[in-house]
């Protein structure tokens, strides 16, 4: 199976049960903050306003007001007014806000149904990714739905306001992120795809990454993600000012309905109600499965999140296989080679357009060289025998590349994804025998503290270095007071003012969440909120038995199942398969070859197993209605699943 990185899909179901924020306690901008936010104007091309006029253009639509609620329990879906209400275009950026970062806020916050081109019409703000409708002969196809179908629905009712009603006859996914493919219930129903209505167009590869990615992982790389995108801030300058990519992500109903139409080759063309695609395949990028589509008749290049506003992630903050820079940068060059002198309007599923050929070349030729960049030179400074730590601090941008907003570190950063190139290659260690069998954090914190003179020495120091505005050595110094003894108050919440500082430096969005998430738990502790589970029903409901018992596997007690050996055969009529569980060596095993010696033979149908993982109805509940059958041990059956655990979500990270 392969799981190159946390779809997105496990962080939303998350976030509807955390919203709205929570109080943070937040303290000002010290001197040092705003001296360092101030020096920012003075690095950037800030009296560059093209990507203002290229936001703003083409606005057709858009409400006063803009907040999507679930129409049955009332529940907010997306706020924007709680950005909007400090985020404004005449408000310079506030002392604990990084004035770079606090631009891309501004950017985010235009909101509405935009004309891309006659024909090409998005609907911007309404959710983390773009939706963009193109007028074909009868009707509209979506590139992309959002998020959870709650925002798409409200994006298609704002383009019905001003087209008037029109079917949507296509619905194509660029990448299997659920920021792209959520919201599809909201827009057609499944029945309409089953039966060839309406067409759903996705890269090959598209299903088998949507369901699976995360799903083994997804516990911790979700608990991770309310760090990084600041599920918990305070919509405030003190607090979430975006996500880099978009200002976050929608709480609401995750969807997903299967593609019948499969696009495997660049070059591949198709009709969809009169107009016609090319497309080109760019696995390994942004995603395992993408693709980029270029509209003849337009003149128009759709990048899907190839190339965006911001630098993107080599490797995400919240935890993922890392991505291929290389490869990356030579998609683009050959989205430049294959289409690059008919394109007239560049757009994607984030961010906005640009319009002018040579604007546009410049653009990927930029974002190219941008991703190799971070590539070669991070190789070229691993092969001179730097470890990731010190090629982070040593790799610089070129000037014509520093400067170049569209590559700026909104959501990626040059720090991490130079360090995720090293660790694509090189792996977690470093080459020096100290790192090879290091102490874990708990036990080392302490002989540190022991060594550093005690706790009461070490904060004695540190505030001093506090006030001289150390707050990177602080971060990691602090941490060992912390972890030796996490009952020390005032080490947590000296902690916790260097993290925000940190934050509110911060040029990238999942930066500066990372470090005001971390000083909220340092002050308040874990949140206390109920967690529905981190896969969706829809996610559940595509699993194949395959996948589910992976996902078994890692959630094995391997302690409890110490010397016990089970074979059980799960016979699915509803899908024609068989499947045989064995445990041994505290190992869960399965294969689709049915052994005929088994403690016993369960019969039920994959719907069935569905209700029990969505917790909708237990194994005794559907023994006792008949739909799951047992010849052999019954027993078998309560031990082996008796051993699966379910992960605890709110496990500590700036604690031990």
């Amino acid at each position: 199976m392969n799981q190159s990185h946390l779809n997105k899909k496990l962080i939303f179901t998350v976030l509807a049960t955390t919203m709205l924020c929570t109080h943070l306690h937040a303290k000002p901008a010290t001197s040092i903050t705003q001296q360092a936010n101030n020096s920012v104007y003075n690095t950037l091309p800030f009296s560059d306003k093209k990507d203002f006029e290229d936001a703003q253009r083409g606005l057709l639509l858009k409400p006063e007001h803009l907040t999507i609620k679930d129409e049955k329990t009332g529940k907010v879906i997306w706020d924007l007014e709680s950005f909007k209400q400090y985020i404004k275009l005449e408000n310079p950026a506030p002392p604990s806000v990084n004035p770079s970062l606090w631009r891309n806020a501004q950017l985010n916050v235009q909101y509405g149904l935009f004309e891309v081109k006659p024909g090409i019409y998005q609907v911007r703000g309404y959710d983390l990714a773009n939706i963009t409708f193109i007028r074909g002969k009868t009707g509209w196809i979506i590139f992309d739905v959002g998020s959870v179908s709650e925002t798409a629905k409200a994006a298609y009712d704002l383009v019905t306001e001003k087209f008037g009603k029109l079917p949507i006859v296509a619905v194509m996914y660029s990448h299997p992120h659920v920021d792209h493919y959520g919201g599809v219930k909201g827009v057609i129903n499944e029945a309409d795809v089953k039966s060839g209505k309406v067409k759903v167009i996705a890269p090959d590869g598209f299903m088998e990454h949507a369901i699976s990615e995360g799903v083994i992982s997804g516990n911790a790389m979700s608990r991770r993600a309310v760090y990084m995108y600041g599920a918990l801030l305070p919509r405030s300058a003190e607090g979430s000012v975006g996500a880099g990519l978009g200002l976050t992500n929608p709480g609401g109903t995750t969807t997903i309905i299967e593609p019948n139409i499969l696009i495997k080759k660049t070059g591949e063309k198709l009709n969809v109600d009169g107009v016609e695609m090319v497309f080109q395949m760019t696995p390994g990028t942004e995603a395992p499965a993408e693709m980029n589509v270029y509209l003849p008749a337009f003149k128009a290049m759709w990048m899907a999140e190839n190339t965006t506003a911001t630098m993107h992630n080599i490797l995400t903050l919240r935890g993922a296989q890392v991505r291929d820079a290389l490869s990356w940068s030579k998609y683009i060059n050959e989205t430049r080679e294959l289409y690059g002198k008919d394109i007239d309007v560049k757009f994607q599923s984030h961010h906005w357009p640009m319009w002018g050929n040579k604007n546009i070349d410049d653009y990927l030729e930029k974002q190219r060289d941008l991703y190799k960049y971070i590539h070669d030179q991070s190789v070229y400074l691993m092969n001179e025998g730097y470890t990731g730590e010190e090629i982070a601090e040593k790799i610089k941008l070129p000037s014509s590349l520093e400067n170049f907003w569209e590559g700026r570190g909104y959501y990626g950063t040059l720090k991490h994804n130079s360090r995720a190139v090293y660790q694509r290659y090189m792996g977690w260690y470093d080459g020096n025998p100290s790192d090879l069998d290091v102490l874990p954090p708990e036990d080392a914190a302490k002989k540190y503290v022991e060594y550093m003179g005690g706790e009461q020495q070490v904060m004695n120091r540190a505030k001093n270095d506090f006030a001289k505005g150390e707050y990177r050595w602080l971060a990691m110094v602090l941490k060992h007071v912390v972890f030796a003894n996490p009952n020390n108050t005032e080490a947590k919440n000296l902690l916790a003012d260097t993290y925000e500082q940190l934050g509110y430096q911060a040029e990238s969005g999942p930066w500066r969440s990372v470090y005001l998430q971390g000083a909220y738990e340092l002050r308040n502790g874990i949140p206390n909120r109920e967690i529905s589970g981190t896969v969706s029903p829809d996610t559940i409901q595509g699993m194949q038995p395959d996948l589910l018992f992976d996902y078994w596997g890692v959630r094995l007690n391997a302690e409890k199942a110490q010397g016990k050996r089970l074979a059980v055969n799960f016979d699915f009529p509803d899908l024609k398969k068989n499947y045989t569980v064995t445990l041994s060596n505290s190992v869960l095993n399965y294969s689709t070859v049915p052994e005929k010696k088994v403690d016993a033979t369960v019969t039920l149908n994959k719907t069935t197993l569905n209700a029990i993982q969505l917790k909708q109805a237990t194994w005794q509940d559907k023994i006792k209605s008949g739909e799951i059958k047992i010849n052999g041990n019954q027993q078998a059956l309560v031990d082996l699943v008796g051993l699966i655990d379910d992960y605890p979500f709110w496990f500590n990270i700036v604690t031990p």
